[in-house]
Parts: C-alpha cells; structure tokens; sequence
C-alpha cells in the first residue's frame, strides 16, 4: 500500500501483539511534520482507505496504520472482554508513544469514528487534528437505514448463529463468493456507479478472514459507547465528512458532531455513500489535503 513499506509488531502494557506499519523509517522521521494514522470501521480494514494512503503516500506525508486487537495480523486469540473502544485507543496511544510520534492526524471512517473521539477524549495531547467520516455516537442498530430494524433483528440472529456454528462459520468465510451477497453489501453501503465491485468483494473477503462473534461483540460496544456525553470537551481541530445519499447513518448524525465539537466543519458529499472516499476519492482527497495544510 506505501511506495515503502516499514512493517513492525509492538506489545501492548497487556500483551497483545499490534501489528503496524509505516511508509518512513523511525530514524528518519520528521516530527515538525504531520504523521496521518487511518482509523478503519467495523469488520474493515485498511483497504478502506484504498484510495487516500497512496494518495498521502505520494505527496510525501508520514503515515501510520495498524490493525486493532483481534484483528488481522495483530493477536486474536482470547476473549473478546479484553477488546472495548478503551483497549482499542490505549493500544495506539502507547504505539505513538513509543514511536515518539507527534502532530498527529486521526482520519477514522463509520466505527473508526466512536476510536477516534475516544482518542480525543482519554489522550488529547496526541492529537493535532482529526477527520472523521460517516460515523454515529449514538446506537447505530437505531438508526442504520433509518429504523431500528438491526436492534430488533440482532438477538435473534444471533441465537440463530449460535445454535448452527457449523453454518455460520461457513457463510462467515465464503458470503464474498455468493452474487447476492455481495449485491446487498454493495446496494446498502456503496455508490455503486462509481466504486468498482472488487473493492466490495475485497471488503467481503476481508470480513472472512475475522472472528465470526467479533461483529456482534463491536456493535455492541458502538450500542454501548457513551462518548456522546463527553464531545464537547473535544478541543482537537475536526473535519466532519458524510455523504447525502448514506443508508447506513444519515446525515443528521454528522450535523449533531459538529454542534457538540467546539472546533469543527462539516462537509457533505453529494451523492456519497457511507464510503464517501471510496465514491469519490479525488474529492474527498482534495478536502482532506485542504484541511491538513490548513492553519
């Protein structure tokens, strides 16, 4: 994904192991300069970001990724009681430190979103800036496709896939092969005029490659995020993107973000997603680039 690649592990204060990786060498790091972290959402990855860490990459920005606990090539053994947004922010917040990383831009995207205003509220000193995209602070199973159908649906699936784990394990690993599948993925979240299936089917095959509980472990941490209650002590400079045409959250989310974060602005984009920046990327990366040189 970066023109170089610098990927390294670090252990957590409790032992898990936090796959990262970097496009400079820690030697040669510019702290007056900006470092970019990507904040990915729920069951993603870093191809969330497909089309900005090139973009960044090129025009010579620091950046950093990494892959949460019980996620990718970081550990995930164990139980998911040791996975809240808490362990999540705490994790980066010792890799930054670490590393000695500063002037620090948070770009999270969707569950991205809940991490980075859990950053900006437990270690605001690592934070310069922030973007966040699509995101909610309130439940998401009450208003994604604006009901509460997903809260009143979610026990009973889960049972369901509880009761046939054989089955479940089965959909869970090989739903990016089947057409309908991908059909609804692609329907729900998507601009489908302009983001290329194999960016979907990517994001699908990625899913499989994740603990089958660990969806409805997260979502009930996103239920159960109280951060709503401490937005306006958020004094990080943010930038707030959603899209108009998003089924997942709608926009009045984005709007409520920017009425409780002192130093922030919005920006729609017409006719996005709940990926905007996959939708439209030479836009959202015209915005991004103008809100990071801001002064």
């Amino acid at each position: 994904m970066f023109i170089k690649n610098h990927p390294q592990y670090f252990f957590t204060s409790d032992n898990f192991r936090i796959f990262y990786n970097t496009n400079f060498e820690l030697k040669k790091y510019d702290p007056k300069k900006p470092t970019l972290v990507f904040i990915y959402g729920l069951l993603c990855s870093n191809e969330h970001f497909r089309y900005q860490i090139p973009f960044f990459d090129n025009l010579g920005f620091q950046i950093l990724i990494h892959d949460y606990r019980f996620h990718f090539a970081s550990t995930q053994d164990g139980s998911l009681d040791q996975m809240t947004f808490k362990d999540i922010t705490r994790d980066l917040h010792e890799l930054l430190t670490d590393l000695k990383l500063k002037n620090i831009i948070l770009i999270g995207h969707s569950m991205g979103v809940n991490i980075c205003l859990e950053h900006a509220v437990n270690y605001p000193q690592d934070l310069d800036k922030m973007v966040i995209i699509s995101g909610t602070v309130v439940p998401p199973q009450d208003v994604m496709f604006n009901s509460n159908i997903m809260d009143i649906a979610s026990p009973y699936i889960q049972k369901l896939l509880e009761r046939f784990p054989e089955l479940h394990e089965k959909i869970w690993t090989t739903s990016y092969m089947n057409p309908l599948a991908q059909f609804l993925v692609f329907d729900g979240g998507f601009n489908t005029k302009t983001v290329p299936l194999d960016f979907v089917q990517m994001y699908m095959k990625k899913i499989g490659e994740l603990r089958p509980d660990l969806f409805f472990h997260l979502l009930q941490m996103m239920h159960d995020h109280d951060v709503i209650l401490h937005l306006e002590e958020i004094k990080a400079t943010t930038l707030v993107i959603g899209g108009d045409k998003d089924k997942i959250i709608p926009n009045y989310l984005q709007k409520m973000l920017i009425q409780k974060i002192e130093n922030s602005v919005l920006y729609i984009v017409k006719d996005g997603s709940h990926v905007p920046q996959a939708d439209f990327p030479e836009l959202v990366n015209e915005r991004l680039l103008h809100f990071i040189e801001e002064e």
